[in-house]
């Protein structure tokens, strides 16, 4: 995308020039130069990105301001790399090299200014076009919202389906006591995961299976995955159950379902051999179990469930199809008289497909209350009409791309890098985006905030699918529609964007071929250590993404296949691939921007700091413990710093104590966020004072010395997500018992979420968290608290929203309105000796949500009493408001 290249070379030149002249010092004034020459193109592109039809001259245009950036790019990346080197050297070696290095910095200060009078002559040239087609073609589509709306939580619209709902719901509810298959089945866009959406959450379906399953399989899916996505539903899959083979984990499942009546769905299935592979977990325990499956060929289908016939999804007729654009439009029934016509044709055109009339709805929700919009959307729409039904609906979406904002361009097409169907973490998605510099910063909104309204804006324009929200409504996971990923995957194939490597060939990948220069992201998804060990080569990749799912152990012999040959990388994610020690090599690559590390090493080298790029660091380690010798103090970009849950990382003492800055420049990092987790060791007060900002805590270890001093952390004024895990390895957990909590004026000021685990706390100190004024959510994971008897106190827990509760040996809990009066979702995760759920806590009118987790069948009937009480208030009320839904997975044995 030559928008956000060029967006993302001016922020690394500014940085250069700013902070880290020293390593263009021979060179900055053609740098200087070439930034003012680059920063033409920012205001040009913007114009040029409003255009939005198909013009070919423009395309030629922006391509060929795409490839001068790179060529800049590369060759500045370069020399900043060799001068970083070359810094890093001794003395002698210094002088050895001058020689070259005079020659090499007279080489890169011709070619950046070559570079930049072709950068000007491209401006000169085209920006007389580029304003002549914004005044030709621009009016009508080249105004971006002026105001965005606020992001809209919503299922999934279920227009046109309720009696097809119901069709499939008397197939699964009824039939003989044996396992039985259902399938879905229609074209791509018919709404066919949105039907099996419906019986997933309808309360039909949930009261008649205990057991619900959902998993994704798609085009190209991984057998083991499936298998371990299906265990995730029951409990977090133990690092044994990674090691197993799939005929070991299909065994575990079967195992796990031959007991209780069960439902499987199985979205997305395309072929015989997919069907065969998986099959075998699914026991036929004879208790009118079900799997329902979801797939584009009827052959499949047919495969899955001989002499049975498919239900086979319907096109939507005129009247649904213009409900449902109206709904994706404007978010509501009803539609202003003067928008009716246009709409009618649009929702016409769309030939019954939902995914069509969701796709166009995006567009017109930008600008929803203007006539010309609708109606040059409604003229346009003609115009991407053929016979070929799945062509129309991908010229929709290339329509909708063509619509979308100069800065969501690039974002969306970074879907493409995902495989299909993948439920793509939103923490993960917005770390990579900000590393790739799709994300550019605004005085008071941090870069994580931006990011995420960029994802809520493609959500409200129908071109991103939310799989799940945080407990705080948040968007947690998200993915795109096949087809929309298929498009993805074109569009950036055709502008260099990313390049796949799929059950890799070293055949058909040589070393010698000249694509892979032109190559600038790289996403694997199958065999990386074939392809590692082909000795690929790199030389202008910038991110290399991982998707391989099953761990490897990478040999000695290839360490330095990473470094060695992907010099310039900004993004390295290889969470799959563990390095058998710490590859020094890693500190070469100063461009990087994201980590994600997989290693058996217990500490991270003091040469780890010279990666003064870093924004994010993400360490998996096999070790209990991880130091960190290296000073992060001085990665003054770094923003954050994680490692796996069950780790306890100790930082390095901050230099100058009592000094905000030295030589090396300021020691405090306000950029710093996360921090996890930490040893309660490096939880000082020299460490906290150096990260004022820090929003996210983790903290792993023997917690009972902190909490006695736990001013320090509650010093972190700005301090949202805190997590406390006691952890006295070696001892048993039952040790691990904290006698003494901190008083309320102890935590942070702004503290909203909360999680403890293995504290053993007397449930009197929840009196305590309740007096917490901006506590919402709180966790209390396994033995968190200890004794029988709860007795909640008045007055507290004014704004708590969420509470979720794991192991524990509570038997009563007392509790009512008045104890949790904004209280929205309770989990309940394994409580097996509670004898019920307070009743009276269907007085809350805010409780939307009870969710039961093997707990015991008294537990489960005073929930089920809770919903019928909150059913008959509901029914009292004239203004009604979401409905109150209760989820019962099955009691523990014996119970």
């Amino acid at each position: 995308m030559a928008e956000a290249s060029v967006e993302f070379l001016l922020q690394n030149l500014k940085d250069l020039l700013l902070y880290n002249a020293h390593l263009i010092l021979d060179v900055k004034e053609q740098v200087n130069s070439l930034y003012k020459n680059i920063d033409l193109f920012k205001a040009l592109l913007k114009d040029a990105a409003k255009i939005r039809n198909k013009n070919d001259f423009l395309k030629t245009t922006m391509n060929q301001i795409r490839d001068v950036v790179y060529e800049a790019e590369d060759i500045i990346d370069r020399f900043v790399s060799e001068s970083a080197a070359r810094k890093a050297q001794g003395s002698i070696e210094k002088t050895i090299k001058k020689l070259g290095h005079t020659k090499a910095r007279r080489n890169v200060g011709r070619d950046i200014e070559t570079i930049s009078a072709e950068v000007k002559k491209i401006h000169d040239d085209k920006k007389e076009f580029i304003l002549k087609a914004l005044q030709q073609e621009g009016e009508g589509f080249a105004g971006i919202p002026k105001k965005r709306e606020a992001p809209i939580v919503e299922e999934d619209n279920v227009v046109g389906f309720q009696d097809e709902a119901k069709k499939v719901i008397k197939l699964l509810t009824e039939g003989s006591e044996e396992l039985e298959v259902i399938s879905i089945v229609g074209m791509p866009g018919l709404g066919k995961t949105t039907l099996a959406k419906m019986m997933f959450r309808d309360s039909t379906i949930k009261y008649e299976f205990y057991n619900r399953v959902w998993v994704f399989v798609s085009q190209e899916y991984s057998r083991k995955d499936v298998f371990l996505n299906i265990l995730r539903h029951f409990d977090p899959p133990s690092d044994d159950m990674y090691k197993m083979d799939d005929e070991e984990l299909a065994g575990k499942i079967r195992h796990v379902l031959e007991k209780e009546k069960y439902i499987i769905f199985m979205d997305d299935l395309w072929s015989n051999e997919a069907w065969d592979g998986l099959k075998i977990a699914f026991p036929d325990n004879k208790n009118r179990s079900r799997i329902l499956l979801t797939t584009r060929l009827k052959t499949v289908a047919r495969h899955a469930k001989r002499n049975v016939e498919p239900h086979e999804l319907r096109f939507l007729d005129d009247k649904e199809s213009w409900e449902l654009l109206k709904w994706k439009a404007l978010h509501s029934k009803e539609c202003p008289e003067e928008l009716e016509g246009d709409g009618k044709h649009i929702a016409k055109e769309c030939k019954g497909l939902p995914l069509a009339m969701v796709v166009i709805g995006g567009i017109l929700r930008d600008n929803n209350n203007e006539i010309h919009w609708w109606k040059n959307v409604a003229r346009s729409v003609d115009a991407y009409i053929v016979s070929d039904q799945e062509k129309t609906m991908a010229n929709f979406i290339e329509m909708s791309f063509n619509h979308l904002p100069y800065h969501l361009k690039a974002c969306f097409l970074y879907f493409g890098m995902f495989p299909e169907d993948f439920q793509i973490p939103v923490w993960k998605l917005v770390r990579l985006w900000i590393a790739e510099g799709f994300i550019q910063e605004i005085e008071g909104i941090s870069l994580e905030d931006r990011a995420e309204e960029y994802l809520e804006d493609l959500v409200n324009r129908n071109l991103v699918m939310v799989g799940e929200r945080r407990l705080n409504g948040k968007i947690k996971t998200c993915h795109v529609h096949d087809m929309l990923h298929v498009f993805c995957r074109m569009q950036a194939a055709e502008e260099n964007f990313f390049h796949e490597i799929k059950q890799f060939d070293p055949s058909q990948y040589p070393p010698s071929d000249p694509k892979w220069q032109k190559y600038r992201r790289l996403c694997i998804h199958s065999r990386v250590f074939s392809y590692l060990s082909s000795k690929p080569v790199g030389p202008n990749v910038r991110s290399f993404l991982c998707f391989f799912f099953d761990d490897f152990d990478l040999p000695a012999a290839n360490i330095s296949s990473i470094p060695g040959e992907f010099k310039l990388l900004r993004v390295l994610d290889g969470k799959a691939i563990y390095f058998p020690r710490f590859p020094n090599d890693l500190t070469q690559l100063i461009h990087l921007r994201y980590l994600v590390l997989s290693c058996h090493s217990k500490t991270l080298p003091a040469t780890f700091s010279r990666l003064w790029n870093l924004q994010t660091v993400i360490v998996q380690t096999s070790s209990r413990t991880l130091e960190i010798k290296a000073d992060i103090w001085k990665m003054m970009r770094l923003r954050h710093l994680k490692t796996n849950s069950n780790t306890s990382s100790s930082l390095p003492v901050p230099l100058l104590a009592n000094k905000s800055t030295n030589a090396e420049g300021s020691l405090i990092n306000g950029n710093v966020r996360t921090l996890s987790t930490l040893s309660p060791q490096s939880c000082t007060q020299d460490i906290f004072a150096r990260v004022p900002n820090l929003k996210k805590l983790g903290i792993r270890g023997p917690l009972a010395n902190l909490l006695n001093s736990f001013d320090i952390v509650g010093k972190l004024d700005y301090l949202e997500n805190l997590k406390l895990l006691n952890d006295v390895h070696p001892k048993p957990p039952s040790e691990g018992k904290i006698a003494r909590f901190p008083q309320k004026y102890q935590f942070p000021p702004k503290l909203n979420k909360l999680t403890l685990e293995n504290t053993r706390l007397d449930w009197k100190h929840m009196s305590t968290l309740g007096m917490l004024d901006s506590l919402e959510i709180l966790k209390l994971r396994d033995y968190a608290f200890d004794g029988e008897r709860w007795q909640a106190e008045d007055g507290g827990f004014r704004v708590l929203k969420v509470l979720q509760m794991g192991r524990t040996n509570l038997v009563t809990w007392v509790a009512s309105a008045r104890h949790f009066p904004r209280l929205k979702s309770l989990y309940l995760r394994h409580c097996s000796k509670l004898g019920e759920v307070p009743v009276g806590l269907a007085d809350v009118s805010s409780l939307q949500i009870i969710d039961l987790h093997r707990t015991n069948k008294s537990a489960a009937a005073s929930a089920m009493e809770i919903q019928k009480l909150k059913k008959a208030m509901q029914g009292q009320q004239t203004n009604k408001g979401r409905e109150f839904k209760l989820s019962i997975f099955p009691p523990d044995e014996g119970q």
